[in-house]
């Protein structure tokens, strides 16, 4: 499979379209063009951005997250607002074409290599419940028990903290009220150094204090994560907001958690829609009992999505969970779901490939 990424072009001038295709030429990286980045997957996917004065104002008002190898580029000595669009939208360079062609010639050339060298690129998967009590953030902690380097990212302010599920509430490091993000990369060892681990899992929680994540913090862990190689498990809400949408949007997999019942499909069919709008990489994980005989073929007909697991109920949960936290038995319906739906991420089905040759 191809591996080395684009440069993304969001340019409105014509002859300036013209100028950017012929430096992408000399520099041998492919350049795709849009109005605008489709998600911010692709925005960050791309091994650098080339934008002009108004992409970059509609970028900013997009609130899209600071990345590096971001260039405007112009046919005309930079004015004023250049610099204003190019500050606001946290490009590190401003460009003339054809004057300065050589320079982001070496510019683009630099930035698709230092790409191919990010091997190591993680998974993002996005775990959402159907309706209360579906059991999505003990199959979060599943999956991230399953993969083999995991970043646990808790979503959810007021679910009382995915530490307590894990029995980690008294682990020392940082938890989301105690990370402070300006803006920028984080550096992923950084990151996990700060970072409680549990078995093996560097957890990111909310704890107790209910304060709201932004978007841009999340957007940053994700992609520190991503960057490291993690497998980045995020646990989310049932409802809209801009973290929860970041999260989504981020997401090479969004995986629905539901139960086998009639209600439990229903719900599942309102939140499937929602989430589906946002990212149609969406499939089920359905969880037994079904007090009706409802098998999880009939459950995906009922929601309107494949299934990627269906799992037996994971005996002794309530005692795991009041005891020392949910540790999943390699054999357990949990465990092998779990392993199901890490196949299917690993196919990576995500908008990312939009900027891939």
């Amino acid at each position: 499979m191809p591996s080395t990424h684009g440069v993304l072009a969001l340019i409105d001038d014509p002859a300036l379209r013209e100028d950017v295709d012929r430096v992408g030429a000399a520099a041998g990286v492919p350049v795709i063009h849009a109005a605008e980045p489709s998600s911010r997957k692709v925005w960050t996917a791309a091994a650098a951005v080339l934008l002009d004065v108004p992409a970059a104002r509609r970028c900013t008002a997009r609130a899209l997250p600071r990345r590096g190898e971001v260039v405007l580029v112009g046919r005309a000595e930079p004015r004023q607002e250049e610099w204003e669009a190019a500050v606001a939208v946290g490009a590190q360079r401003v460009i003339t074409l054809p004057r300065q062609d050589g320079e982001l010639v070496a510019h683009l050339s630099d930035a698709a290599e230092s790409t191919r060298e990010e091997s190591r690129h993680g998974t993002v998967a996005a775990v959402i419940g159907g309706r209360g009590g579906a059991g999505a953030s003990l199959f979060a902690i599943a999956l991230a028990d399953a993969a083999p380097d995991a970043l646990l990212v808790d979503v959810d302010p007021w679910g009382g903290g995915i530490d307590l599920a894990l029995g980690g509430e008294a682990d020392v490091g940082l938890r989301w009220p105690d990370l402070a993000i300006q803006g920028g990369r984080l550096s992923h060892s950084a990151l996990r150094a700060a970072l409680p681990s549990r078995h093996g899992v560097s957890v990111l929680s909310c704890g107790r204090s209910g304060t709201e994540i932004d978007a841009g913090p999340l957007a940053a862990v994700i992609d520190a994560g991503c960057r490291g190689g993690a497998t980045v498990i995020c646990d989310l809400p049932r409802r809209p907001g801009a973290a929860v949408e970041t999260a989504l949007e981020t997401a090479d997999l969004v995986v629905l958690v539901t139960s086998a019942d009639v209600r439990s499909c229903a719900a599942a069919a309102v939140i499937g829609a929602w989430v589906s709008a946002i990212n149609p990489n969406v499939g089920l994980v359905v969880r037994g009992p079904a007090p009706s005989g409802l098998r999880a073929a009939e459950v995906s007909d009922a929601v309107g999505l494949p299934v990627l697991a269906a799992m037996r109920p994971q005996p002794r949960v309530a005692d795991m969970l009041e005891r020392d936290g949910l540790r999943p038995g390699r054999h357990s319906p949990l465990a092998k779901a779990a392993r199901q739906v890490l196949a299917v991420l690993q196919q990576r089905p995500s908008a990312e490939r939009a900027l891939e040759v």
